[in-house]
């Protein structure tokens, strides 16, 4: 795959990643259960392809998707040379205390479950839920730690992940990271995302756009998947869904080619990355990727409006 350089660290992502909060098997969210196998072969699969790129985090799951790629990192004798590891250091999640202990005891405990010294890339996540977000941003707080571990070389690039624009903007205007990841908010139906995207870009911070199906429905369709943003979906939210599905109905498109194309496409975007529970899916979305879209099926998109509310509001 084509790659991008993230920042100016010399960390180059390939245009498309894969997300692992699914792998740690989370029924409640998606529907259903993964097991450990078909986890690893999974990661297995992603790691086979030059330049696999896998992200995760030390909450997703409660430490289950660490921890299944870290038993396929130790099953192949280390992290394979050529590929990136990006995770994210996480409040308490008993507590939501995200003060700069908290983020040091967060990394050591993703350092352990993955068996690793050290990140590609490495994430404050979701500071939009810590019980009190000055422990995040004041002197000596969870951010400054952060770029501390940059500069103890735990971490080449150090980024912020994140939903909420009114809590990530001042973040990323203050501070200079090397990377944002923004997700669920730069879809075909949602753009909610576009200011930050744009002032990231503004000042040379790559994006990482995760969850361009909208947490399935983009993917699987509106008739299998009855939830969006990881919530059962009303028919009113469906309902630019279902007008998409009728435009990728008449060209013969599979909805799923079009909603990762939408992201692949953009120039804003370093790298789309791709939630995963199967290694098929890992193989569909390189086909997805590479699908030959007529240009009538973009233009018929410029005629549906897109959101800009934040999806998750509800």
């Amino acid at each position: 795959m084509d790659s991008q350089e993230i920042g100016k660290t010399g960390i180059r992502v390939p245009h498309i990643g894969f997300g692992s909060t699914g792998i740690g098997s989370i029924p409640q969210i998606y529907g259903y259960e993964v097991d450990e196998e078909r986890a690893r072969e999974t990661l297995r699969t992603i790691l086979a392809q030059p330049g696999g790129f896998i992200d995760t985090a030390r909450g997703y799951a409660l430490g289950r998707s660490e921890e299944r790629i870290g038993d396929v990192i130790r099953e192949l004798g280390g992290w394979p040379e050529g590929r990136i590891l990006s995770t994210k250091i996480d409040r308490n999640m008993e507590t939501s205390v995200f003060d700069a202990s908290q983020a040091r005891r967060s990394l050591e405990q993703s350092f352990k479950a993955l068996g690793v010294d050290r990140v590609d890339i490495l994430h404050l996540h979701d500071p939009e839920y810590a019980v009190d977000v000055s422990e995040i941003t004041r002197n000596g707080g969870a951010l400054d730690e952060l770029f501390r571990m940059k500069e103890e070389g735990l971490a080449t690039a150090v980024g912020l992940a994140g939903g909420k624009l009114d809590v990530l903007m001042p973040m990323l205007r203050d501070r200079d990271f090397d990377v944002v990841m923004t997700h669920n908010r730069h879809t075909l139906v949602n753009v909610n995302a576009a200011p930050l995207i744009q002032l990231a870009n503004s000042k040379g911070v790559s994006v990482l756009n995760a969850a361009p199906y909208a947490g399935g429905v983009l993917a699987k369709g509106s008739a299998l998947h009855h939830f969006y943003v990881y919530r059962p979906a009303t028919e009113e939210t469906l309902a630019p869904v279902r007008e998409i599905e009728k435009i990728c109905a008449l060209h013969d498109v599979p909805m799923g080619a079009l909603a990762l194309q939408f992201s692949l496409r953009d120039d804003s975007i370093a790298s789309t990355v791709c939630g995963v529970t199967w290694p098929q899916h890992v193989r569909q979305t390189i086909e997805w990727a590479e699908w030959d879209i007529p240009e009538v099926v973009w233009n018929a998109l410029v005629d549906l409006r897109q959101s800009d509310a934040d999806p998750e509001a509800t």
